[in-house]
């Protein structure tokens, strides 16, 4: 279960020249993304530092399972590592879940960055060890491309501002009016769907939810929320705020729109609901989201604002 947002442990500020340790805990690891993502890392003024055995291999995972519990944990405890971004997702992340020592990650908070299949750390640190959490561009993916970075909002979540308003990308609409206040949370919808019934199960009571995914038909995006719904985890939401939901189609004349399919399942619930902001899977611009802090959502008209209203880090 989650801390309530008063005892959230807000993590040490990132700032120019600071290493980054860059871990690997789902699927193995492009060497030439892996090696373009860590350029665009030391112009942006950061030192990358990753072990040799990041690319490891074992079937579609970056090695053994002990390889990858062992790398995260040893990121957290170093004291040279200011930060720790993921190199991709892919699957495997939840293989750790039940192996991670939850007393050496709080005894030192990082940063830590992903999305994708890293939803399950980044949802875990957050409930279990009450750390704010990054929804936000990995190495590899995003950091490996060009335009594949929000970069103000990388900084603004990153170096301890506040508040601060998310530059939402043009596609951002509203699909239900209203104003509210809650905790910034969520991540890849399939990935929170598969914590349901675990001991790893999300809590979003209270939470602006974010949700995204990457080519899942309508009808399996609408069966995931349904079973969100039945679950009563959207029973006491405060806001949601949909991605980009990049290839999310069943056909290209399909005759319906994704936005219609959510709409009709979440317009009961009575609080503000926004689609198409480009965080996680996206086709470029990859916004970074603080999760464990205070936003407001609000959406008027089709006009929707998000704004931080809390520092995710400490200064």
């Amino acid at each position: 279960m989650p801390s309530s947002n008063r005892q959230r442990v807000r993590p040490p500020a990132l700032r120019p020249g600071d290493s980054v340790g860059i871990v690997a805990p789902a699927s193995n690891v492009n060497r030439a993304d892996f090696e373009a993502g860590c350029e665009a890392l030391r112009r942006a003024g950061y030192r990358p530092f990753y072990f040799d055995s990041i690319l490891e291999q074992d079937l579609y995972f970056a090695g053994s399972v002990e390889r990858r519990v062992r790398e995260l944990g040893d990121m957290f405890v170093r004291d040279d590592v200011k930060a720790i971004v993921c190199a991709r997702g892919g699957y495997g992340a939840n293989y750790l879940l039940d192996k991670m020592d939850l007393e050496k990650i709080k005894a030192h908070p990082k940063i830590f960055v992903g999305y994708s299949d890293i939803t399950s750390l980044l949802t875990y640190f957050a409930d279990a060890a009450s750390l704010v959490t990054f929804h936000g561009p990995m190495v590899a993916k995003d950091w490996a491309h060009t335009d594949g970075i929000d970069l103000p909002s990388w900084q603004a979540a990153l170096s301890g501002a506040a508040p601060w308003d998310v530059a939402l990308n043009a596609e951002a609409k509203g699909l239900v009016d209203g104003e509210s206040e809650g905790t910034l949370y969520g991540g890849c919808l399939s990935i929170l769907v598969a914590s349901l019934g675990t001991p790893y199960q999300i809590n979003t009571a209270g939470a602006i939810l974010f949700l995204e995914d990457l080519a899942a038909k309508p009808y399996q995006i609408d069966r995931m929320l349904m079973q969100l719904k039945l679950a009563g985890m959207l029973d006491a939401v405060k806001g949601i705020v949909f991605g980009e939901m990049l290839d999310c189609m069943q056909t290209a004349n399909q005759g319906y729109t994704l936005e219609e399919v959510i709409t009709r399942i979440v317009r009961d619930l009575r609080v503000p609901v926004a689609f198409g902001m480009c965080s996680g899977h996206v086709t470029k611009g990859n916004i970074t989201l603080p999760f464990g802090v205070q936003a407001r959502l609000s959406v008027r008209g089709g006009r929707v604002t998000l704004r931080i209203l809390e520092a995710a880090v400490l200064l």
